[in-house]
């Protein structure tokens, strides 16, 4: 028999409980939000959203109540547009380049990572931001880096204790036959085993639990699995396996999403082909199929895999191998590919333009009709970034980056890589958040920027004439493609 006496959360005043949570964060806050009728009109409180704009943007003055929308819908405008770039006051930062053009740019919190041929630059941050030299440099290659992942170091060997949980491993692979993994400023592995140049590495490691591995692909036409547990610098022993089936270099590759055990890779003829990694045997290929053109972009995501290639892009499921949709985007070939699954949205890269397509009404014509066409530059567009809020595209023959409303499909901004006007397009770019990191360069005066801009503490927001009008696609914003996943309510 219950206590006559026992009282719940729910028994406590207003008040209290909006002093209580005015100690939670965002994700608290959210979570409280869906528990029940009475906390969700708690979590709605003025103050708790007031406190938290005072922690989100202490620079920023919180915003008074007024009588059209709560503070709550002021944070959540305000968060909204900050995503989107639609500030003319970002914070901007130059970093002059010189010898060789950037190729790939990593950003990740505190931490910028680029290549410059063979070369990596690695930096804080806030301590670029100071001012002061902090960049580590990292010239164990010999020839130029293909390809940069990130895996974290809780998913591998090196984890020692709960501090480190938030750290990652670099791994990157070469021209130089060579795989190395990085960590803490200098290289702890070489993997080597390609009879040729090593073109990519897979986007997640592979399998469960602690014995965890990572793929890669090169000019050799293998697949090699690697273990990233095994000791010694020069990674002996941890090889797993070689896997044979393609006939051309292997230059994609990607994880599948319903299951960490198989991996999706494309040669430069655009054969795919799947891979139980599971199976010790080297003949664990459990599935292929083959699409039109030369390689662009390969993305797994759940059970399907989206392929571009040539001029269009295409859909397979994983479980049965069968084709989803299989469309033509341009009459020339691609460039860049994105897809954001949550909003079933596909956008693609051509000569001068971009694509955006809805995943939906593609099965229902081989041609459908864009959702819209953001023309940009007059060259390719070379660089894609897609995620709920924002477009941004760039190309090598234009110095400006053009950003667009993923609900909306409007030019935002543009953003000059570089005060050169001298200086050619864009040859790397990272967007994370409120952040993004383009990198220019001049061949024939040999000098380029690195330019980063954040628009964390912006305060200038554009003014649109046309901003009170809403998309006829799509309803309101979901996060679950947002790598910070800090948009709630």
């Amino acid at each position: 028999m219950a206590s006559p006496n026992r009282r719940s959360i729910t028994d406590l005043d207003t008040d209290s409980l909006v002093q209580c949570a005015s100690y939670l964060n965002l994700q608290d806050i959210s979570n409280m939000a869906m528990s029940c009728k009475y906390l969700y009109r708690v979590a709605y409180s003025d103050s708790i959203w007031q406190t938290l704009f005072r922690q989100q943007w202490p620079q920023q003055v919180p915003p008074c109540f007024s009588g059209k929308s709560g503070v709550r819908d002021l944070y959540l405008d305000r968060h909204t547009a900050l995503r989107k770039f639609k500030f003319i006051d970002s914070l901007v930062a130059d970093l002059y380049l010189d010898r060789k053009p950037c190729n790939l740019i990593f950003l990740d919190k505190n931490d910028l990572t680029f290549s410059q041929g063979p070369l990596i630059q690695m930096m804080k941050l806030d301590s670029f931001l100071s001012g002061s030299d902090s960049a580590v440099t990292l010239n164990d290659h010999h020839a130029r880096i293909s390809c940069m992942r990130f895996f974290p170091i809780n998913e591998t060997s090196f984890f020692r204790s709960e501090t480190q949980r938030d750290e990652n491993i670099l791994v990157t692979s070469s021209c130089d036959h060579s795989i190395r993994l990085w960590w803490k400023g200098r290289c702890q592995r070489c993997f080597r085993g390609h009879n040729g140049s090593v073109y990519t590495l897979s986007d997640k490691l592979l399998g469960d639990g602690t014995a965890k591995v990572f793929a890669s692909g090169g000019a050799d036409n293998t697949v090699r699995l690697w273990s990233l547990s095994s000791s010694g610098k020069r990674g002996h022993r941890a090889l797993r396996a070689t896997l044979y089936g393609h006939e051309k270099p292997v230059v994609l590759m990607s994880v599948a999403g319903h299951k960490t055990s198989l991996l999706v890779s494309m040669s430069k003829d655009s054969k795919v082909r799947v891979w139980d990694t599971t199976t010790s045997c080297s003949s664990c290929c459990v599935g292929k199929t083959s699409v039109p053109g030369a390689a662009v972009d390969l993305k797994c995501h759940e059970s399907l895999i989206y392929v571009a290639s040539g001029s269009s892009v295409a859909a397979v499921d994983l479980r049965t191998m069968q084709n989803v949709f299989s469309t033509e985007i341009h009459q020339q070939r691609l460039h860049s590919f994105d897809v954001l699954p949550s909003k079933s949205l596909i956008c693609t890269g051509g000569i001068g333009r971009a694509t955006l397509l809805d995943i939906r009404r593609i099965s229902d014509s081989l041609k459908p009709e864009p959702v819209t066409v953001l023309h940009g530059p007059t060259g390719p567009i070379t660089h894609l970034h897609m995620d709920p809020y924002k477009i941004v595209t760039a190309g090598p023959e234009d110095n400006e980056v053009d950003v667009w409303e993923t609900d909306t499909g409007r030019l935002t901004t543009c953003l000059p890589c570089s005060s050169f006007p001298s200086n050619h397009g864009c040859s790397a770019m990272a967007v994370d958040g409120c952040r993004i990191v383009t990198a220019s360069f001049n061949e024939e005066e040999q000098h380029g920027v690195l330019r980063f801009r954040d628009f964390s503490n912006s305060s200038c927001e554009i003014v649109s004439d046309d901003s009170g009008s809403v998309s006829k696609f799509w309803g309101p914003q979901s996060s679950s493609d947002d790598s910070d996943g800090s948009d709630y309510g």
